[in-house]
């Protein structure tokens, strides 16, 4: 029992009876959220206030009792402790009255105000401990101003609101904590980082490093193109870029270093390959469904328009690798260390079942909550296929609790996110925020993009991906429908800059994970991740000015825009490694450069026109002239690269 105790809390520090009390009741909450969840997302059964609210009550309560664990003092434990028992109130309340709340047309009564409070602190508790005293000041900023706006002069006051009536908004209806973020966490998000878990269980992850090893591992450079695919499609899955760098990073970075790959350079290529899973479909660190819920766009459009800028970032990150190989002569691996596709294919393929399932149904139309649920019934099918993959009942107990840890931190953003919702959909400063930003910017799209950019960036800096996103949609994001941009473009648009503090400092929380790794600067694999990772900093302006690459408009703008982009990205790849078989001079790095910008810079005018045609010629025989230099120049300075 005490092992089972140390796998379901590994950084408790309490130990003996308590410790094994505290397992118990979080792996008995685990498994009762994941038999719900998984029962109501195949059956239905609970309308969306209680849903939400037994799916917080029994995540709380868990998130609670961790935090409790990982505390040497008595007192906080008692306090937690007490915590959690009333975090298990709400749902169960809102369930045996929610006809009596319909029929009082949910005005607060005393118990609903004691309940509401209640979960308010347990709020920032959770939030407080899984995400940090951002969102908590956020929170506390909001619940404030919604009493005391009417000290506040101006059309930035109003008249304050009560205990009773923000419970009534806030508790008693899907407008706050039970609000949207809530529902797409208990719909979504928990079970596709179920599936997550239980797959990387089973072994998937060493199927992704294989397949991608066996893909990549004859090419110059071979190891760092193993991480990029590996952790790309690792991290897809998991939705966390320092879950991806702290998981695929041990086995990738050491090989990157022996392979001649500088600690800096091996650090910012497993943190840039990682974040590549925040925006890969089919996943997106769960933000693509919470972009379906908050503006109301299928997830499969959604899902399609996110893939092309995606893979815009993936094709550049193997390109800048790709020619590190090259500018430093890395070695080459043994034809005889590399397995076959085919190989591995045959041995393990069977294992991305689940992943085939679960894209089939996407795309043939189920929702994404049945259609998880299948893929999840597939990997219970094909696991017990083969001793290595198969998974007994306690481990698979301990994959619920697992995947009970890894959403608290959501199950906190969207918790807090809802109250911050709640209170400026009640008070309307949300959209006098995006005002702010209009009036700031003028009519000009440009200065708006440009500010919103900057909102999103330190608005985003250190928070999950998930968090971010809720956060920014309800901020940021109304400030640019005003200009007619379409619906998902914009949000796309902040999606993009709430993440890249990943990689960025002063948080740059992967690139730092990273660089731990390698045994790196951590600032300078934090630059150096920027360098590699580039397109998330100038896609979002490249797709909303040539929305093709979210396949919006006519098929021919499409490729157009799609062609551009992609020689664009590998002409700026190139540029900023200085090295195409062979060296690059600062002469034919801006010439690839100032290509790069006239293939993708921004135009009014239609793809088709002639003088559009005309500029993106000239970006295309700039970046060919360069190409025909180092083609002409390798001839003579031809050099075998090492085997090792």
């Amino acid at each position: 029992m005490e092992k089972f105790a140390t796998q379901v809390l590994p950084k408790a520090k309490i130990d003996g009876a308590e410790k094994t009390i505290v397992a118990l009741v979080i792996a008995v909450l685990g498994l009762a959220v994941t038999g719900m969840l998984l029962y109501t997302s195949y059956f239905g059964g609970l309308t969306a206030l209680l849903l939400r609210s037994m799916f917080f009550s029994m995540m709380a309560a868990a998130g609670l009792l961790v935090i409790a664990s990982n505390t040497r003092l008595p007192l906080v434990r008692a306090v937690l402790y007490l915590l959690a028992i009333a975090a298990m109130l709400p749902g169960p309340y809102l369930y045996e009255n929610y006809h009596q709340i319909i029929r009082r047309g949910a005005i607060a009564n005393d118990m609903d105000k004691a309940l509401f409070v209640a979960t308010i602190v347990i709020v920032l508790v959770l939030a407080r401990a899984y995400i940090g005293r951002t969102m908590v000041a956020i929170s506390v900023l909001a619940l404030a101003y919604a009493y005391l706006g009417y000290l506040i002069p101006g059309e930035y006051g109003h008249s304050g609101y009560s205990t009773g009536r923000l419970a009534s908004n806030l508790f008693l209806r899907t407008e706050g904590v039970f609000g949207i973020p809530m529902g797409v966490a208990a719909q979504y998000i928990f079970l596709f980082s179920f599936l997550g878990v239980l797959l990387m269980k089973s072994g998937l992850g060493q199927t992704f490093v294989d397949l991608a090893h066996a893909l990549t591992g004859r090419v110059q450079g071979g190891p760092a193109l193993t991480a990029v695919v590996s952790s790309t499609l690792f991290s897809s899955i998991n939705g966390s870029a320092v879950a991806g760098v702290v998981t695929t990073g041990t086995f990738t970075i050491p090989l990157m270093k022996r392979a001649g790959y500088r600690p800096k350079t091996a650090g910012a290529i497993e943190a840039a390959a990682s974040s590549a899973g925040q925006i890969m479909p089919p996943v997106m660190g769960a933000a693509a469904f919470l972009m379906a819920e908050m503006t109301g766009i299928p997830y499969v459009t959604i899902a399609m328009a996110a893939l092309i800028p995606a893979l815009l970032y993936v094709l550049a990150l193997l390109v800048a690798v790709r020619l590190e190989a090259g500018k430093f002569n890395m070695a080459r691996a043994q034809d005889e260390d590399v397995p076959s596709v085919l190989h591995v294919l045959t041995s393990r393929g069977y294992m991305l079942a689940p992943l085939v399932v679960l894209v089939g149904f996407l795309i043939y139309g189920y929702t994404p909550m049945k259609s998880v649920v299948f893929a999840i019934a597939t990997a219970l099918i094909i696991m017990p296929m083969t001793k290595a993959t198969r998974i007994s009942p306690m481990n698979l107990l301990l994959t619920t609790t697992e995947t009970v840890r890894n959403t608290l931190s959501v199950v906190a953003a969207v918790a807090t996110a809802g109250v911050l919702i709640g209170v400026l959909t009640l008070t309307g400063l949300a959209l006098q925020i995006s005002s702010l930003i209009l009036d700031v910017g003028g009519d000009s799209m440009f200065l708006v993009l440009i500010f919103t950019m900057f909102a999103s960036f330190v608005l985003g800096l250190g928070l999950p991906t998930s968090a971010a996103y809720l956060l920014l949609a309800i901020l940021v994001a109304p400030a640019l429908e005003g200009f007619g941009l379409p619906l998902i473009a914009g949000h796309m648009f902040i999606f993009y800059y709430g993440l890249i503090s990943a990689i960025t400092p002063p948080v740059a929380l992967a690139a730092y994970a990273g660089a731990s790794i390698a045994g790196a600067g951590a600032n300078e694999t934090a630059f150096e991740s920027i360098r590699l990772g580039f397109v998330k900093l100038i896609i979002p302006f490249v797709f909303i000015y040539s929305p093709g690459l979210l396949l919006i408009g006519s098929p021919a703008s499409v490729i157009l825009q799609t062609t551009a982009a992609v020689i664009g990205v590998t002409a700026l790849a190139t540029a900023f490694t200085g090295w195409l078989m062979v060296p690059l001079n600062i002469f034919y790095r801006a010439m690839l450069i100032a290509g790069a910008v006239l293939l993708l810079w921004p135009t009014s005018m239609p793809d088709t026109d002639p003088r559009s045609l005309a500029i993106r010629v000239a970006g295309l025989a700039l970046c060919g002239a360069v190409v025909v230099f180092a083609r002409l120049s390798s001839r003579t300075h031809h050099k075998e690269p090492v085997r090792s």
